[in-house]
């Protein structure tokens, strides 16, 4: 039988004929890695992450208090943007339409107060 490597090697060139060496692994004798803590964000990423839900909140809320209490006044079916489609007047007025947006309301301020009471500083 002849060696693949004769013919696979450039020509003036003798083939290696060492045998190959075992590898050597040392990564199970070795001492696993401690962990590396998680680097603290830095002061600006902290103000900004306290800003956003700061500002989170406060969108809810407001937009909750509006969904809860715009319905139930006048101005809910009285505006100029249903002028165009006054088909749609007696759905807006329906009071089952009303107390879901005002249930939808409740649930926006849950939500924002929820996240405000649940807001920690380490991610």
């Amino acid at each position: 039988m002849t060696d693949p490597t004769l013919f696979s090697s450039p020509p003036g060139k003798l083939p290696d004929t060492t045998p190959p060496q075992p590898e050597t692994r040392t990564a199970l004798l070795e001492p696993p890695q401690p962990p590396v803590p998680p680097a603290s964000p830095s002061r600006l990423k902290l103000w900004l992450h306290r800003i956003s839900v700061f500002l989170f909140v406060l969108v809810s809320a407001v937009a909750g208090v509006l969904l809860i209490i715009l319905p139930w006044t006048p101005e809910w079916t009285d505006n100029y943007l249903l002028l165009a489609y006054p088909s749609l007047r007696p759905v807006i007025a329906h009071g089952f339409f009303r107390g879901m947006c005002s249930g939808l309301g409740m649930l926006d301020i849950w939500i924002g107060f929820w996240e405000a009471l649940h807001y920690h500083e380490q991610e």
